[in-house]
């Protein structure tokens, strides 16, 4: 295959899982269960299928490269367990446009405990970024419209932004990580979420209570296949004959969809001022994406 047809296939798979991931708010809402327990499901799928995945690959796990970063493996695979259940978490006190903006802050706190966890300096631009997102929050988040805190969806915000703070917190885990494949990586972090989710779940939910029709069981499978595992495939599969700034472009299809599904197939209305702040977080995370890759 020459390098406009890896070029092309590699972009349709990276948009495809920018379709699925933007997608995921939607089958997350209709699935009847605590959000610990989707994530748990979610998780153990993902995992499942992904090692069958390199199975059939013959691509195995590097032990020596596990071995070389496991704590840090560990550590931030659990954390991606708990980022689950707070974004899930948000879906059901606020509308998943709201959710997911909030939680695509990730980057702008990235970007503001890299100072002093990566020793990166924190540039005016940069500064500029972080003050336009953090003002569409306010704008998303409903305070101004409302003008009270008991009128808006404070709880759904606040777990929202918690999603994302956990999600940069993984991001810059990951950066830490050395002479590791994208694949390993993956594998051994959902296999650490979902151990930890086990005894979580088994404290905090009283299992003996849940019930689950087949419909709720094939949403949560189609999650963890779908939403996880293929779209993870699909994501890392395209990163080798992409550009970083082209991955970073078609990463805001994610976001983007999410809002527009939330306001035409779920009803959940967005109002100007809400919409100015979707821009502005939109907007500033893409800018300051842009400034890292020259």
């Amino acid at each position: 295959m020459d390098n406009n047809n890896a070029a092309r296939a590699a972009k349709i798979k990276l948009i495809t899982a920018m379709v699925t991931f933007g997608t995921i708010g939607i089958f997350v809402k209709y699935i009847p269960l605590p959000s610990s327990i989707i994530a748990l499901g979610r998780g153990f799928v993902a995992t499942l299928f992904l090692l069958l995945v390199m199975k059939l690959g013959k691509n195995p796990i590097s032990k020596e490269a596990v071995k070389r970063n496991l704590v840090l493996l560990l550590v931030s695979g659990g954390l991606i367990g708990f980022n689950w259940i707070l974004l899930f978490e948000a879906y059901n006190y606020t509308t998943v446009a709201v959710a997911t903006l909030c939680y695509y802050l990730a980057p702008i706190f990235v970007i503001i405990a890299s100072p002093f966890v990566l020793g990166e300096k924190l540039t005016a631009k940069k500064g500029l970024c972080v003050a336009a997102a953090l003002l569409g929050m306010v704008l998303v988040s409903g305070v101004i419209q409302s003008g009270s805190a008991a009128d808006f969806s404070l709880t759904g915000v606040a777990f929202g932004v918690g999603a994302g703070a956990l999600y940069a917190c993984i991001i810059l885990m990951n950066k830490k990580l050395k002479d590791i494949n994208s694949y390993d990586t993956t594998v051994m972090q959902l296999a650490a979420a979902t151990i930890v989710l086990i005894p979580y779940c088994l404290l905090t939910v009283p299992v003996s209570s849940l019930s689950a029709g087949p419909v709720a069981l094939g949403l949560l499978l189609f999650v963890g296949i779908v939403h996880t595992g293929i779209a993870y495939v699909l994501y890392f599969g395209s990163m080798k004959d992409l550009k970083a700034q082209t991955v970073a472009i078609f990463s805001y299809i994610d976001p983007i969809l999410a809002v527009l599904l939330s306001a035409f197939l779920l009803r959940e209305s967005m109002d100007m001022l809400s919409v100015i702040g979707a821009v502005l977080i939109l907007g500033s995370t893409f800018v300051s994406e842009m400034l890292d890759k020259k």
